[in-house]
C-alpha cells in the first residue's frame, strides 16, 4: 500500500481531535501533493458549485480548509468572494495561509461549536471533513448557524458515510423541520471514492 492510501487509513480512523491535530500537522507539507497523485477533486468540484450560487461579493466560511485546496479553486473561479478558513491543524492552516486566499484562518475542533456569532457568513463550504473519523451530520446544523437566511451551504460527504453514519436522514429532518432545505445532493467524483455533494438553502 503507497503511502497516500497509508495517510488516508490513518485519518479515517481517527479517535479524536487530537489525534487529528497531529496526524495533519505531519502530513500538512505534502498533502497537497498526495492527494493530487490519489486524483482528488473534490475541492474542485465542490468550489465550482458555490461560485455557480454565490453571489459576488459573498462572505464564506471554508470548514475543515485544510491546506487551502477549496480557497485557491475559489480565488481561481471567482476571485472576489471573501474567505475566512477553519482548521483544527496549525500546520495545515500555515500551507492554507500560502495561497493568498483567505482574509482570515482560525484553528478550531469542528466537533465543537465555532466561535462565531450566528448569521455571520452568506455560505459556508466544508469539503472532507464529513467522513469517516471525522465530523457526524450534526456538524450541518452549525453550518446552518452561522449562515444568514438566504444563504446557502455546499459540502461533501463521502458516499460510504452517506447512509452508514445518518447524514441523509439528518438532511432530510432538517429539511421537514425547515431549519434548512436539501437543494441537492448528487453522486460526484471525489477520489479514489464517490461523494454526495450536498447543496442547503438556509431559510
Amino acid at each position: 500500500m503507497d503511502v497516500n492510501n497509508e495517510q488516508l487509513r490513518r485519518v479515517y480512523k481517527l479517535s479524536g481531535p487530537d489525534e487529528a491535530r497531529d496526524i495533519y500537522d505531519e502530513w500538512a507539507a505534502s498533502y497537497n501533493e498526495d492527494l493530487r497523485d490519489m486524483g482528488y477533486v473534490g475541492p474542485r468540484v465542490a468550489a465550482q458549485r458555490l461560485a455557480e450560487l454565490a453571489t459576488p461579493g459573498s462572505t464564506v466560511v471554508d470548514t475543515g480548509c485544510g491546506t487551502g485546496l477549496v480557497g485557491a479553486a475559489l480565488l481561481e473561479l471567482k476571485a472576489d468572494l471573501i474567505l475566512d478558513g477553519v482548521d483544527i491543524s496549525p500546520g495545515m492552516l500555515e500551507e492554507a495561509r500560502g495561497t493568498g486566499a483567505y482574509r482570515n484562518l482560525v484553528a478550531a475542533d469542528l466537533t465543537q461549536p465555532l466561535q462565531v456569532p450566528d448569521n455571520s457568513y452568506d455560505a459556508a463550504i466544508c469539503v472532507g471533513t464529513f467522513t469517516d473519523g471525522h465530523l457526524g451530520p450534526a456538524g450541518f446544523d452549525d453550518l446552518v448557524r452561522v449562515v444568514r437566511p438566504g444563504g446557502i451551504i455546499v459540502a461533501t460527504v463521502q458516499s460510504q458515510v452517506w447512509e452508514a453514519e445518518g447524514f441523509r436522514h439528518h438532511l432530510e429532518e432538517m429539511t421537514r423541520a425547515g431549519t434548512a432545505t436539501l437543494r441537492e445532493a448528487n453522486e460526484r467524483p471525489y477520489h479514489e471514492i464517490t461523494c454526495r455533494l450536498c447543496v442547503l438553502d438556509v431559510p
